[in-house]
C-alpha cells in the first residue's frame, strides 16, 4: 500500500486511481471532467482491489473477529459489571472492534457490488449503468481512501477522542471572529462525519467572535486525524468590523489533545491545584446562569488553567475541567518525552513549525496546508466542515515525516 501523498487541489489516495468524473457532474473544485470507458473503469476497479487488499492486510480483520470472540464471552460473564471499569473497557472495545470489521466488510461488499454491476453495462452495453458504476466508484474510492489513511494512525495515542482548545491571538476583533469560524468548522466537520462533540467552555469576545473554547469530538481515532490540525491558523480577508473595507490579517491557535484514560494514571493531588467558582456567562457578558456553577482549575506546579461553565452543576463543570487539565498534563509528559529523545538523537526545532493553514478571502479565495501544499479554491465549503482532504494530506505529510 502507498503510504505518500501528492499535495495538490486534488489529492486522492496514492494508490487510488483518480476518481472519474461523469459527463456534467463537475468534479473537485467544479471542473467537469469527461467520462470514461468501461475498460478504463475496470482497470481501476483492479487498482481499487488491491489497495482494499493491501489495507486488510494492515487492519487484520480476520484477527479482530478473533478479539471480538473473545470479548463477547467476557461481555456475556453474569458478573461482568462487578467491576465497571473492566466492563466498560470490553464493552467500548467490542462495540470499536465490530464497528471497524463492519466497514471493512461493508467496503468489500460494495467493491464486489461494483464489479458486477460494471460486468452488466459492459455486457448489456447500457450507459445508464456505466453512468451508475461510474458514481459509485467515486463515492467508494473515497471511502476507502479514508479507511487508507486510518491505516496511518498507529501513533501512541491516535486512537482516542479529542480534546480541541481554539483561541484568538493577534488581530484584534477580526481574530476573536476567525476563532469563532474555526469552532463552528470543526464542529460542522464532527456533524457530517455524524461524531458527537461537547463544548466544554466558550469565553465569547465583547465585539463578536470568541476569546477561547475548549470541545471534545467522542470518536475513536479524532485525536490521530484532528492533531495535524494543531497550530496557528491564518486569515486574510476585507474585514467588516473597519468602516474603511481595509485587508485585516488575523490569527487564531488550535491545541488538540488525547482525552485521557483510566491506564495513563495521571494524578493531580487536591493540593496541586486551586478550584474558583464563577457565575457562568454568555455573549455580550449576559447571563445565562443565575448560580456560581462555572469552574476554574488552576494546576499550581505548571501554572496551567482550565475552565468550563457549559455543564448544569458545579461539580459536573469541576470533573469535565478536570478531564481537560489531564489531557493537558498527558500531552505534557509526552512533550518533555519527545524532546528528551530529541535531545539524545541530536535533534533540534519542531519539524511542524506555527503556523500551518492560510485562509485568504481576498483578493482572491484559497485555503492553503502551508506544510503539505494541499489546497482548495472554496474557503465557504471548508468553513462549513470540509477539511478531509487536510486532514488526510496531513496524516500522510505526517507519516512521511516520521519515516525521515
Amino acid at each position: 500500500m502507498h503510504l505518500s501523498c501528492k499535495s495538490r487541489g486534488m489529492s486522492p489516495a496514492e494508490g487510488t486511481p483518480d476518481a472519474p468524473a461523469v459527463d456534467g457532474d463537475p468534479g473537485d473544485g467544479g471542473v467537469e471532467l469527461a467520462a470514461v470507458t468501461a475498460a478504463d473503469l475496470q482497470a481501476d476497479l483492479a487498482v481499487l482491489d488491491r489497495t482494499l487488499t493491501s489495507i486488510e492486510a494492515v487492519l487484520d480483520p480476520a484477527g479482530k473477529r478473533a478479539e471480538i470472540a473473545e470479548l463477547q464471552e467476557q461481555a456475556a460473564a453474569p458478573d461482568l459489571w462487578d467491576d465497571q471499569e473492566n466492563a466498560q473497557r470490553v464493552t467500548s472495545r467490542l462495540s470499536r472492534l465490530q464497528a471497524e470489521v463492519d466497514r471493512i466488510v461493508a467496503l468489500r461488499n460494495r467493491l464486489d457490488d461494483l464489479g458486477v454491476l460494471l460486468e452488466l453495462a459492459m455486457e448489456e452495453d447500457d450507459a445508464a449503468t456505466l453512468t451508475e458504476a461510474q458514481k459509485e466508484y467515486r463515492t467508494l474510492s473515497g471511502d476507502i481512501e479514508a479507511l487508507e489513511v486510518r491505516t496511518l494512525l498507529s501513533g501512541e495515542y491516535d486512537q482516542r477522542e479529542a480534546v480541541v482548545t481554539i483561541r484568538s491571538e493577534a488581530g484584534g476583533v477580526d481574530a476573536a471572529d476567525f476563532a469563532a469560524m474555526l469552532l463552528r468548522m470543526y464542529l460542522r466537520w464532527a456533524e457530517r462525519h455524524g461524531y458527537s462533540t461537547e463544548v466544554y467552555d466558550t469565553s465569547y469576545a465583547e465585539e463578536a467572535g470568541i476569546k477561547s473554547a475548549t470541545f471534545t469530538v467522542r470518536e475513536p481515532f479524532a485525536y490521530g486525524m484532528l492533531s495535524v490540525e494543531q497550530g496557528t491558523h491564518r486569515l486574510v480577508r476585507i474585514s467588516p468590523f473597519d468602516n474603511q473595507g481595509r485587508r485585516q490579517t488575523s490569527f487564531a491557535g488550535v491545541d488538540v489533545l488525547p482525552v485521557t484514560e483510566e491506564t495513563d494514571h495521571i494524578d493531580i493531588p487536591e493540593q496541586d491545584i486551586r478550584v474558583d467558582v464563577f457565575r457562568s456567562s454568555g455573549p455580550g457578558g449576559q447571563s445565562v446562569n443565575t448560580t456560581d456553577s462555572a469552574v476554574r482549575i488552576t494546576h499550581l506546579p505548571t501554572g496551567l488553567v482550565v475552565s468550563c461553565q457549559n455543564e448544569k452543576s458545579q461539580l459536573q463543570n469541576k470533573a469535565a475541567a478536570l478531564r481537560v487539565l489531564q489531557s493537558r498534563l498527558l500531552e505534557r509528559a509526552r512533550a518533555e518525552k519527545e524532546a528528551e529523545m530529541r535531545e539524545l538523537k541530536g535533534e533540534g526545532g519542531n519539524s511542524w513549525g506555527s503556523q500551518m493553514r492560510s485562509y485568504v478571502l481576498h483578493p482572491y479565495q484559497m485555503v492553503k496546508d502551508l506544510r503539505t501544499e494541499f489546497e482548495v479554491g472554496n474557503p465557504d465549503a471548508v468553513f462549513d466542515g470540509d477539511i478531509d482532504g487536510f486532514l488526510d494530506a496531513g496524516v500522510r505529510w505526517r507519516r512521511q515525516q516520521g519515516e525521515r
